[in-house]
């Protein structure tokens, strides 16, 4: 019964949206609504909100996971990450305490702790938008991404004050769990890549992350992004968060459903989410301008503070502890935000187009950390994008011809220059790159990000600029292949096509060798 209600209407209410242009996540949300106000109707059990809001944690967690294995810890430490979480934090206490202690009946510390609340941004949402656009490695993708860890943590310290608790001795030995790499690097190499890898990446989030944090009085949320963060340098760490993607979606669905299933608002609820979300462009303007501070390019600052621009989760969790009066008006807030936030995020790169002129107007004049080149030398090909394809062609070409090469990897730049590969770092998507870029001896580029958007984008921006050579491009469907061709591209090739031809003409060869 409650697995028919979820999805029946999960799956109605995010198909609705998503024929209207709105991401599915939004559809999640109002079901839980729904949900909750035909209860009676539907003949919900009493243990239906308990049992969603386990699916919901175990989603949290594997989320959370998936984003350690690609996280950069010592990107924690740099000045745009430690510097705009903390002001932003103060500073967003500041702005909401008089808001939630003149407009509501509250006492001062009652305002405080709701300002707190408000003062964080959703983990949850910026990491699936940020996912579901492939920009998590992207430099403000791992800017934002630092921002809210940094945040999550606050909300732990936070939590743990509020409630009066505090880790058992036991949580020191936390520090010493990187001394497990080696053991866990085995255990995956020897997973192999169906089940048991899916089990081992499981067990480690749920089980000893989440479980084995709790038991030491730490928050399993911590536990899970840990162990993610420890298995982040081994080669198949992408393999693995690739391998947990559709069951971690699925779990999330439970987290966007539980929202709402809670209960349903009242009047002043109402009242209270729709004061707070008018607080959201000043959220969003603070974090813009504390990341442009710390040095950022106007497009990066403007890009992570769109992905910051809700409320957090974590709100809901300190409501529950230390304000239950306040969970309903909270969780109407916190979904607002996320129905406000996640078209903005889908059209984020079209909206800095248009306010471009405009934004960089407050970049400084200094070196940037996210700085890109203005000419390309004497290379001949262009590759755009370094996985797995970007790099197979590299090594194909690099004796023949001139090739450079550009991904938005930061930490993947770095590391393919350790090994000679001639790369850069820029952002397909970023319209001053395109603007200031010299072609020179360019004569061809090939397209091999994973992101179809993407690929579209700089075959569409590359035309723009006027650039009148070969484009060629990679595919896995049909349908994408067409649009990324009416983009500008010369050529799409099918990548399970191409492979079937690759195959069968080391056949050919082998049987015509073997019959001479």
């Amino acid at each position: 019964m409650l697995e028919a209600v979820w999805i029946g209407f999960a799956f109605s209410l995010g198909l609705l949206v998503r024929a209207i242009g709105l991401p599915p996540l939004i559809g999640y949300l109002i079901a839980g609504f729904v949900i909750s106000a035909t209860s009676a109707d539907l003949n919900y059990p009493s243990e239906g909100n308990d049992i969603i809001h386990h699916v919901a944690h175990l989603g949290v967690l594997l989320l959370l996971f998936t984003v350690g294995l690609k996280l950069n810890v010592r990107s924690l430490g740099k000045s745009e990450v430690l510097g705009t979480s903390m002001l932003h934090f103060g500073l967003s206490i500041v702005l909401t305490l008089p808001a939630a202690l003149f407009i509501f009946d509250v006492s001062l510390y009652q305002a405080l702790l709701l300002a707190v609340a408000l003062a964080f941004s959703s983990t949850v949402l910026a990491a699936k938008v940020l996912e579901g656009k492939r920009e998590i490695r992207a430099f403000h993708g791992r800017v934002a991404i630092g921002i809210l860890i940094m945040q999550d943590l606050l909300a732990l310290l936070v939590m743990s004050i509020a409630n009066g608790t505090a880790p058992s001795p036991w949580a020191l030995l936390v520090f010493l769990l990187p001394l497990l790499r080696p053991v866990l690097y085995k255990l995956l190499d020897v997973s192999g890549h169906e089940d048991l890898l899916i089990l081992f990446g499981l067990m480690l989030a749920l089980v000893v992350g989440g479980q084995g944090f709790e038991m030491v009085g730490l928050s399993s949320e911590l536990g899970a992004l840990v162990f993610g963060a420890i298995l982040a340098k081994h080669p198949r760490a992408g393999e693995l968060a690739k391998s947990l993607w559709s069951i971690k979606e699925f779990f999330l669905v439970g987290f966007f459903l539980q929202i709402g299933i809670d209960g349903l608002p009242d009047a002043n609820a109402w009242l209270f989410a729709g004061v707070m979300s008018l607080l959201l462009p000043i959220k969003a303007l603070l974090f813009f301008l504390l990341l442009v501070f710390f040095k950022l390019r106007a497009r990066s600052a403007f890009l992570a503070s769109l992905s910051l621009t809700n409320y957090s989760e974590f709100g809901l969790i300190v409501a529950s502890v230390v304000l239950p009066q306040w969970l309903i008006p909270l969780a109407l807030t916190v979904a607002i935000s996320f129905v406000i936030s996640a078209p903005l995020n889908r059209f984020a790169h079209p909206l800095y187009d248009r306010l471009c002129n405009r934004l960089l107007k407050f970049e400084r004049n200094i070196h940037h950390p996210d700085e890109q080149p203005i000419s390309l030398g004497e290379a001949e090909i262009l590759i755009m994008g370094m996985g797995r394809t970007g790099n197979a062609a590299y090594h194909y070409l690099e004796d023949k011809r001139n090739i450079i090469a550009m991904d938005s990897d930061p930490a993947k730049v770095l590391e393919h220059k350790s090994k000679g590969i001639n790369i850069f770092y820029a952002d397909a998507e970023d319209q001053i790159f395109w603007q200031g870029l010299n072609f020179g001896a360019v004569e061809a580029v090939i397209l091999s990000m994973n992101d179809v958007e993407a690929k579209m984008i700089a075959a569409r921006k590359l035309r723009d600029a006027g650039f009148k050579g070969f484009i060629v491009s990679h595919s896995m469907h049909d349908d994408e292949a067409r649009d990324i061709i009416a983009a500008g591209a010369d050529q799409t090739y099918l990548t399970m096509s191409e492979a079937g031809v690759g195959i069968a003409e080391h056949v050919k060869q082998h049987c015509f060798n073997k019959s001479a």
